[in-house]
């Protein structure tokens, strides 16, 4: 089996992780804008850069690509790189909308090529960590989970500061509850499964932006857990919040979902553990996806579970 090759823009979050995989290397790199595609290939000792996505797909040297550009372009390049027999990476949300993620894993199943979906925290140590506390039952059966995900304007957490295609839908899909959302909501499909029913609703307070700037959510789940999220991007910067707490008949989790610690309360008492995460964070998915790949592995985020994310976060926001 040859190495798979891959392309992505992001620097520290998961760039060179490529080139620390073994049987995967990143070989080509590609922006629309060619000086800052050339900056980025000499500065990173990548030996191409493009300005035109159709000619790096068709680099010989190229067999798997990483779409990471803003979401309204996801299909597309998906579908082009598809055609082409490449495999595919792509970033959260998956898509803008529901029926784009199913027009997407229609490609994929019609062509037989392999796609897997960016959401890397189902690889991180920390969520794994959570992952074995609800197998193993430590905090009894889970009732009840609540997400906080509170902002300022201008979030702290990681949004990428000055991106304003984040607040634009016809881009984005929505605004930062379509950037940060994706990876809270996915991880309580891989902690609890299949969903029974999701509703909710979504409105524009400020009207600074185009994009809805308050979320809220519900999603019950097939083994009775109840999820309740309240997203909301324009409080005092006192009354920020990044919380989850998975709440049990013997006890509770608490998180941050861009944070780093996880503290177990149960009747025996209570323990908090710090985490470092990767200097790429996405290398752990990346190890996964280059075994999937290569026929050593499972897929570890499937475009169809990627469009059952997006059918929960449309209901949410009234799409």
């Amino acid at each position: 089996m040859g190495h798979y090759r891959l392309r992505r823009r992001y620097r520290v979050k998961s760039g060179q992780a490529y080139n620390k995989i073994a049987g995967s290397s990143l070989v080509a790199v590609m922006r629309r804008d060619a000086e800052k595609a050339a900056d980025y290939a000499r500065r990173h000792n990548v030996g191409k850069w493009y300005s035109d996505a159709e000619l790096l797909m068709d680099d010989p040297e190229v067999n798997a690509v990483s779409i990471a550009t803003p979401p309204s372009s996801h299909l597309d390049y998906a579908k082009r790189a598809i055609a082409k027999g490449l495999n595919v990476y792509v970033e959260k949300p998956v898509t803008r909308t529901a029926a784009e993620a199913e027009a997407m894993a229609e490609a994929v199943r019609e062509s037989g090529a392999k796609l897997t979906v960016a959401h890397y925290r189902r690889a991180l140590p920390m969520f794994l960590h959570i992952k074995g506390l609800l197998e193993n039952n430590i905090i009894g059966d889970v009732r009840t989970v609540q997400i906080r995900m509170w902002q300022n304007r201008e979030p702290k957490v990681p949004t990428y500061p000055g991106t304003n295609w984040r607040l634009d839908p016809e881009v984005s899909g929505g605004g930062y509850f379509h950037d940060l959302a994706p990876h809270q909501l996915d991880l309580m499909l891989y902690f609890f499964g299949e969903p029974e029913h999701y509703n909710g609703y979504s409105l524009n307070q400020a009207n600074t932006s185009p994009a809805d700037d308050h979320v809220a959510g519900l999603i019950v789940f097939k083994n009775k857990v109840v999820v309740n999220g309240s997203w909301s991007f324009n409080v005092a910067e006192s009354e920020t919040a990044d919380t989850c707490e998975i709440i049990g008949t013997k006890g509770k989790i608490t998180f941050p979902f861009f944070g780093a610690f996880v503290t177990q309360k149960t009747e025996t008492g209570e323990e908090t553990i710090n985490f470092t995460h990767p200097m790429h964070i996405q290398q752990p998915m990346i190890e996964k996806i280059v075994a999937f790949f290569k026929d050593e592995g499972p897929n570890p985020c499937t475009i169809d579970e990627a469009v059952v994310l997006m059918k929960i976060i449309d209901s949410f926001t009234g799409k």
